[in-house]
């Protein structure tokens, strides 16, 4: 592989945030679903601290857009669909052929986690359900548990799941973060419903489409994206449309997205807070390669373990992470339960990214419990303030 342009590191990071939307004028025109088709993939999580995650990634590119028009925006219409991308993620419902290579591995390997005892049975009972009733939640359905664990569902939720996963069930729609599941034939338009696709195509539109994302990326990047192997991605990655490139410092091969190397990345950059699952960051070894930054969630690590808290929130601005803070709302007050600062420059856009979520949240102060270098917590406080 021949590289056909030279990228500087800082070169690169411009691409990749040009290319997620994070740089230059936002897309209001386009609006959340823009931001959905841009990213190719939202990421779904069960904490919500200021908002939900999928909330929190078009915030950091539209700004304070209503909360409820990001959900009308992901949930109705039929525009887009869940699935298994990088994670449980929201996607273009544009997108569903190509996630038939998913699906086919699915089904021929089963099962996932559970095991159904009367798999034809249990399917059969969930689709009429669907048929006679409609759109329904696993509650509407029966129920999710058999009375233990939480891990421990009942016969109706492994069949359901598993129509989920091999695509006789969509879910194009959460109700109060419960899926809403319905049959594919009825959700999915007709031109999209099919799984005609070889493996190969799928493949490929998904690592084009990574790239597209990413603006730049090595071939462990363009798989993480969607969560392919390594070996899927060298399989297609010649008949993507995507460039070799290097990117000075980077160990690795690149390739890039020909149409983000068309003009040089300019514009404004956001100043914001990232969710932990924003897929600028999502990928840990490509964010401390690209932004010299170690990230990662402890939501789920022991509270004497955490070194920046339970739902730590990365601060974008000028293009560089600067930072990052564990909020919480205690009533109409934002906390920084724990704050940290790269330098006295990064003082004020903290201010302005606490400011601001702030507002989009409904509070109307925030206040600073923990901050990292302590000296800077003076600076901050005024900055918060709006004393200069």
């Amino acid at each position: 592989m021949t590289p056909e342009l030279s990228l500087t590191a800082d070169e690169a990071r411009r691409v990749a945030l040009r290319a997620q939307g994070l740089l230059g004028a936002p897309d209001r025109r386009g609006g959340v679903r823009g931001v959905l088709g841009r990213l190719g993939a939202v990421q779904l999580d069960t904490i919500s601290v200021l908002a939900r995650s999928h909330e929190l990634v078009p915030y950091a590119r539209l700004g304070a857009v209503g909360r409820q028009r990001v959900e009308d925006a992901y949930w109705t219409g039929g525009h887009s669909f869940e699935y298994w991308s990088h994670a449980a993620c929201i996607l273009p419902i544009e997108e569903w052929p190509h996630f038939a290579f998913r699906r086919r591995a699915r089904r021929a390997k089963g099962r996932r986690w559970h095991h159904l005892e009367d798999t034809e049975a249990s399917c059969a009972a969930v689709r009429d359900r669907l048929k006679t009733d409609g759109p329904l939640t696993t509650t509407e359905l029966g129920g999710g548990k058999n009375g233990g664990e939480w891990f421990d569902w009942s016969q109706t939720k492994i069949a359901v799941e598993w129509m989920l996963d091999t695509g006789e069930v969509v879910c194009t729609e959460r109700r109060g973060w419960k899926r809403v599941y319905d049959l594919a034939d009825r959700a999915v338009p007709d031109a999209l419903l099919h799984d005609d696709l070889d493996d190969a195509a799928c493949l490929r539109r998904l690592v084009a489409q990574a790239g597209s994302a990413m603006g730049v990326a090595t071939r462990s990047d363009l798989a993480d994206y969607h969560r392919l192997t390594g070996d899927q991605v060298a399989s297609v990655l010649p008949d993507t449309g995507l460039v070799p490139v290097e990117v000075q410092g980077w160990q690795k091969p690149a390739w890039a997205d020909p149409q983000a190397l068309a003009s040089p990345p300019r514009g404004r950059h956001r100043t914001t807070l990232l969710s932990p699952f924003d897929s600028l960051v999502w990928d840990r070894p490509r964010t401390l390669r690209m932004f010299d930054f170690t990230h990662r969630l402890e939501a789920y690590v022991p509270r004497p373990r955490r070194l920046h808290g339970y739902f730590a929130m990365p601060l974008l601005a000028g293009g560089k992470l600067r930072g990052r803070v564990d909020p919480a709302r205690e009533g109409t007050t934002l906390v920084a339960r724990q704050l940290s600062l790269r330098g006295r420059s990064a003082v004020e856009p903290m201010a302005k990214a606490l400011r601001e979520a702030a507002e989009w949240v409904g509070c109307d102060a925030v206040r600073v419990e923990r901050c990292a270098p302590e000296e800077l917590r003076g600076p901050l406080e005024a900055a918060l303030r709006g004393v200069s």
